[in-house]
C-alpha cells in the first residue's frame, strides 16, 4: 500500500525518505514540490534524481481529497464538501477579504463536544481525520484558487481550524499538520496567522502551547458554570476556573499577547446585560485580580431547525459589545459570511455517520435551563 505523504511534516518526510535509502535533504526538495508548487506527479519533479522519482512511484502517492460538490456565495466565500469515505463527507470553507484569504478547515468527521448552538455537533461524531486529510484541506484550496486565478502568489494567507470538529481532540493529527502550514518550505504562514479553536480541553490548551503555540480562539459562550454546562457540555469536565487558567498559562507561549473568545449571541439564552457584566467580571478578576489579557467576538446566531435557538438582535449585540468596550475590552462582532450556501459559523455540517446518537441525546435536551447569571 502506498504512503500518502501528504501525512508528513518535513521531520516526518525526512524520515520516511531515509526509510527508502535516501538522504534527508531529498525530503527538504519534496516538500517543496509538494506543498508549494501543488504537485502531485512525481515525474514531474524534475531536480529529483530518477532513482528516487522510482522510488517514489513504487512506494508514495500525494493524494487529496474527492471534491463531492463547490458552493461560491454572493459574497464570494467558497464551500467544498469533501468525500473521506464510508458515506462520510466533510465542509473546507474559504473566505476572501480585501487583506487576507482565510481558510478554515475541519479536523474531524462531525463533533463528540456536542455545542448546542453548533450544527456539527448535532450530527454527531463519526472519526477523527488524518493529518493527510486535514492538510490535504489546504493543499486542494490554495492551488486549485492559484489556478484559477492565473497566478502563482499565495492565495490562503490565515488558516482557522474552525470547521469541523474539536481540534484538540484530534491532537496526534493536528500536530503535524500545524507545522506544514508553518514551514517555510511549505505553506510558510505566521504563527499568528494560523488560529486553533477549542471548546475548551484543557490538558491539550497545555500541549498545544509546548508543542506549537499558535493563535489561540475559546469558544467561551457564557459567562457562568451553570449556564455553559448547558451550552458546551465540556464544561462539565472542564470547568471555567480551569480553562482560565489554562489561557493564562498560554500567553507565556503565545504569538499574540490575547487570548480570542468566540461568543455565540442566542437571544433571551446570555445576551443581557447581566450577562455582558458577569463576562467583564470573569475575565478581569482572574489571575489573582490581574485580569487576563483578551479579545471578544461576537458571533451572531446561525439558526438552525434543530437547534431550538433564536439569534440575538442587532440591537441587543451591538448594547452587549458597547458594554465589554465600555470595560476597556477589545470586542467586535462577526461580519456573517457565506451563510447563503450555510457556510458561516455554526453552519458546518457536511454527511456524517454518527457513531455517537447525537440526534437522539440532543432532542432530550432541546430546552436550554435559563439560570440566573449570579449561579
Amino acid at each position: 500500500m502506498k504512503t500518502n505523504l501528504l501525512e508528513f511534516d518535513l521531520l516526518g518526510l525526512q524520515t520516511f525518505c531515509e526509510s527508502l535509502g535516501e538522504k534527508r535533504f531529498r525530503a527538504q526538495q519534496l516538500f517543496r514540490w509538494i506543498h508549494q508548487r501543488g504537485e502531485s506527479d512525481f515525474d514531474r519533479m524534475s531536480d529529483l534524481a530518477l532513482p528516487f522519482r522510482a522510488l517514489l512511484l513504487q512506494h508514495a502517492k500525494v493524494e487529496g481529497l474527492d471534491p463531492v460538490a463547490t458552493h461560491k456565495s454572493k459574497d464570494g466565500t467558497i464551500k467544498w464538501l469533501f468525500s473521506v469515505g464510508e458515506n462520510n463527507a466533510i465542509e473546507t470553507v474559504f473566505i476572501p477579504e480585501d487583506d487576507r484569504g482565510t481558510l478554515c478547515i475541519s479536523s474531524q468527521v462531525g463533533c463528540a463536544v456536542g455545542c448546542r448552538f453548533c450544527s456539527t455537533g448535532h450530527q454527531g461524531f463519526s472519526r477523527n481525520l488524518t493529518t493527510a486529510e486535514i492538510i490535504a484541506q489546504l493543499w486542494m484550496a490554495e492551488h486549485q484558487l492559484r489556478r484559477q486565478s492565473g497566478q502563482n502568489a499565495r492565495v490562503i494567507s490565515n488558516v482557522v481550524m474552525m470547521g469541523m470538529g474539536e481540534p484538540l481532540q484530534n491532537y496526534s493529527a493536528l500536530l503535524p499538520a500545524l507545522k506544514t502550514m508553518l514551514d517555510d518550505h511549505g505553506y510558510g504562514l505566521s504563527r499568528r496567522r494560523v488560529t486553533v479553536s477549542t471548546s475548551g480541553v484543557v490538558p491539550m490548551i497545555d500541549r498545544l502551547g509546548q508543542d506549537c503555540p499558535v493563535a489561540l480562539a475559546v469558544s467561551l459562550h457564557a459567562p457562568t458554570d451553570p449556564l455553559r454546562n448547558g451550552l458546551v457540555p465540556l464544561n462539565l469536565k472542564y470547568p471555567l476556573t480551569e480553562l482560565l487558567q489554562a489561557c493564562s498559562r498560554y500567553l507565556a507561549h503565545a504569538p499574540r499577547d490575547f487570548i480570542t473568545f468566540e461568543y455565540c449571541m442566542l437571544a433571551g439564552v446570555n445576551d443581557q446585560a447581566a450577562h455582558a457584566q458577569a463576562l467583564i467580571d470573569l475575565v478581569t478578576q482572574h489571575a489573582q485580580g490581574k485580569g487576563l489579557s483578551c479579545k471578544f467576538n461576537l458571533i451572531p446566531f446561525n439558526p438552525f431547525p434543530a437547534s431550538g435557538l433564536v439569534r440575538s438582535e442587532p440591537g441587543v449585540v451591538q448594547r452587549f459589545a458597547q458594554q465589554l468596550q465600555q470595560a476597556g475590552i477589545v470586542t467586535t462582532v462577526r461580519k456573517t459570511r457565506g451563510d447563503d450556501i450555510d457556510a458561516a459559523c455554526g453552519q458546518l455540517a457536511g454527511d456524517v455517520v454518527d457513531r455517537t446518537h447525537a440526534v437522539e441525546r440532543m432532542t432530550k435536551h432541546r430546552t436550554i435551563d435559563l439560570v440566573s447569571v449570579s449561579s
